[in-house]
């Protein structure tokens, strides 16, 4: 759960997440919805508090945050853990708008709007993160992409409760900005 306070132009967000709480400290980086975030404070009953700034308001969904929205809240990989899934950084790089989250066999399918921006870095089997949870995209439309998503990831992210026209967090995928910057080069 949520909390938000407008703080001039950023944010002041506190997030009640139990088990990241009980081990970050201020100055740790925890993603919120797939957003990279640092820690102001770490309390002992379980919540975090972050400052999240104009830039990441005009990039994120952040802002449209109520009190009490469910977010989903992952700590920083540590070195020498295991790297399961793709790069993922925190740094979003725009937002997506569902398109429809339909039953597909015991998992969905997700269908998401991407700017031409977005979709460039985009492939059939390639990867996303949206609201910071690493996906696999299944297909590549004109102007979006489809997700088929497991029935874990519907129990343990916010993405089972996603309905047409919420606005999700998208990272495309690190490795294909590189390389289209080096190839440029």
């Amino acid at each position: 759960m949520v909390g938000a306070e407008r703080n001039g132009g950023g944010l002041r967000l506190r997030v009640e997440a139990p088990v990241t709480a009980a081990t970050a400290a201020p100055g740790d980086s925890v993603a919120v919805d797939g957003c990279c975030l640092t820690v102001t404070t770490a309390s002992d009953n379980g919540s975090l508090e972050f400052d999240a700034v104009p830039e990441t308001i005009a990039r994120t969904n952040l802002g449209r945050l109520v009190a009490g929205a469910e977010v989903n809240v992952e700590p920083a990989l540590r070195a020498g853990e295991p790297l399961g899934g793709h790069f993922v950084q925190g740094h979003v790089d725009g937002t997506a708008g569902v398109q429809r989250l339909e039953p597909e066999g015991d998992g969905a399918r997700l269908t998401l709007a991407l700017r031409p921006d977005l979709l460039r870095y985009c492939v059939e089997k390639g990867s996303i993160a949206v609201d910071g949870v690493s996906l696999t995209i299944a297909a590549l439309l004109d102007d979006g992409v489809d997700i088929a998503l497991v029935p874990f990831t519907l129990e343990h992210t916010t993405l089972g409760a996603a309905i047409p026209g919420d606005e999700l967090n998208v990272e495309v995928d690190l490795l294909a900005k590189y390389a289209e910057r080096l190839a440029g080069a």
